[in-house]
């Protein structure tokens, strides 16, 4: 490839990105007027929602930040075994939507819930409780990974030398661990404020008489036709998420210099410590995977709570009801995300990581990292106003894009980090030996990078399965995925059926999880031995 050829098919990616992410959000605003603003600000329920979607979002992000500090802590900080199975376990909620997190807590502590029939635990659930309650369930894997991450890069030196100075393990948490979390925590405050403020799932399972603005949107939208109001209220949702993604931008400009891990974390032997995260961690897994074992429960009965007698019957009616349609449409709409957005993603990576840094690569490298700022229900509204009117509105491929964008900027910056840690001067060494730029990365830079090419594949494809706000405004009947036959079959009171296509999703997602895992295990084999090899021949 020529650099004339790189730079066209950058330019190429910039205006599509332009048209897919810029645009859209343009458009939205575009269409709000002084007396659309004026209706929703001045009506009687404004208020009210507004301060429902503050509190509960205050109140869960907190909850979900503690929550993910502690168990990041005590599997990183402990001498428990198989860390990196814990790891794995505590991401699971990540696997279904969120609307399922709140259908499982309506299962285990509604009206007629399992644990409200069976031991008597009665819990006001529908409400700030129930919407608190699955919002934390929902997005606290998401700090967890963040977390966990950061653990793994603290430099033991320093608590050498603060134990030799007699300093007390507290003391130590508060002067060395917290500053040097400092950016993980904001960073995860951010990202789970964002989130629970955002959805709508949770809230429109669990919030009885109590609306937030993105289930307000939602229904004005889909039940009403009221774009002009949903436009309003998605601005209203766009700000938190920009304020979120210009201070992380902010965040990121000021980094300083790249601290070393030159000593692994030590952990030391405590035998109370150990047995004590054990339990915190087993506790903590058992409410988490709760949800899911209401939905294995309820998957296979004839009606609850009436006939709890094991039946295929619910499998029978889901596929009499076109179950293997949306099937196919998820499983579709998911592996072209996975492979259209991994191919997007990662060019868009090598451009600006591996490029001067022109303006084009700087507003490239902004468009990318711009879908962080727009969250999913606005998105889609916001596609809804702007492509409504073209050929390809109310296919799969409509609902492919829009995954693609919503997705995009995590997988984005995995490729970026990765293809950044490479020698910078390479593209010119390449260039003195007349070495294309498609060589280049086809030979080198995919080959030093499929373990990051297989993450951003598996983040592009979990993703595409669970979501619900982004496709939400854009599907018909032909094209509904499986995530929003949950709504459909709640509204029908056929919960069993909710609880069996939440477990389905869930299945799916562990195989491709599972697939990835054993990929990532062969690539970490192959490259062992390329090392092995290597060190033979010197």
């Amino acid at each position: 490839m020529k650099y004339s050829s790189s730079r066209l098919l950058k330019n190429i990616l910039l205006v599509y990105l332009a048209i897919t992410v810029v645009v859209p959000i343009v458009v939205l605003f575009s269409q709000i007027r002084g007396e659309h603003i004026k209706d929703i600000f001045t009506s009687a329920q404004f208020l009210p929602m507004l301060k429902n979607s503050i509190v509960t979002t205050v109140i869960a992000t907190i909850i979900s930040v503690v929550l993910a500090f502690v168990l990041a802590y005590a599997i990183n900080r402990s001498g428990v075994r198989f860390k990196s199975v814990w790891m794995m376990l505590f991401t699971i909620p990540m696997l279904i939507p969120s609307i399922s997190h709140g259908m499982g807590l309506v299962l285990l502590f509604g009206d007629n819930g399992l644990l409200t029939n069976l031991i008597g635990i009665k819990i006001d659930l529908y409400g700030y409780c129930g919407i608190v309650m699955g919002s934390v369930l929902y997005s606290f894997p998401v700090a967890f990974l963040m977390f966990f991450d950061s653990l793994q890069y603290e430099d033991f030196t320093t608590y050498e030398a603060a134990d030799v100075l007699g300093m007390s393990k507290l003391r130590m948490f508060k002067t060395i661990t917290l500053p040097s979390m400092k950016r993980t925590i904001v960073s995860a405050v951010l990202a789970v404020f964002t989130m629970v403020f955002t959805d709508y799932g949770v809230p429109l399972m669990t919030g009885g008489t109590v609306m937030t603005l993105p289930v307000y949107m939602y229904r004005e939208v889909i039940g009403m036709m009221n774009f002009s109001g949903g436009a309003v209220i998605g601005v209203v949702l766009l700000a938190p998420a920009i304020i979120a993604f210009l201070m992380d931008l902010k965040k990121s400009g000021n980094i300083g210099a790249v601290s070393t891990v030159t000593k692994p974390f030590k952990i030391e032997k405590n035998t109370a410590r150990d047995v004590g995260a054990y339990i915190f961690l087993a506790l903590s897994l058992l409410v988490m995977c709760l949800p899911i074992v209401a939905f294995a429960c309820l998957s296979f009965v004839k009606q609850y709570p009436i006939d709890m007698t094991f039946t295929l019957d619910n499998v029978r009616k889901l596929i009499s009801n076109g179950i293997g349609m949306y099937f196919v449409n998820s499983v579709s709409v998911a592996l072209l995300t996975a492979l259209i957005g991994t191919c997007f993603a990662y060019f868009a990576a090598y451009c600006t990581a591996r490029s001067e840094k022109k303006i084009s690569n700087q507003l490239l490298h902004f468009v990318s990292m711009l879908p962080l700022a727009v969250p999913g229900v606005v998105l889609g509204l916001s596609y809804v106003m702007t492509f409504k009117n073209i050929p390809l509105y109310g296919t799969i491929f409509i609902l492919v894009i829009v995954n693609i964008v919503h997705f995009f900027s995590s997988p984005y910056l995995m490729a970026y980090n990765s293809l950044s840690k490479f020698n910078p001067n390479l593209e010119d060494v390449a260039h003195t030996l007349g070495i294309s730029r498609l060589r280049m990365l086809m030979s080198v830079y995919v080959p030093s990078t499929t373990y990051t090419i297989v993450e951003m594949y598996s983040y592009f494809f979990v993703n595409a399965m669970i979501t619900i706000s982004a496709v939400s405004f854009l599907i018909n009947f032909r094209t509904m995925p499986l995530s929003l036959m949950i709504p459909q079959l709640e509204s029908q009171s056929f919960i069993e059926g909710t609880a069996l296509v939440s477990l389905l999703i869930l299945a799916l997602n562990l195989i491709e999880k599972g697939i990835a895992f054993f990929v990532k295990r062969a690539i970490e084999t192959r490259n062992a031995k390329i090392a092995a090899d290597s060190e033979i021949q010197h």
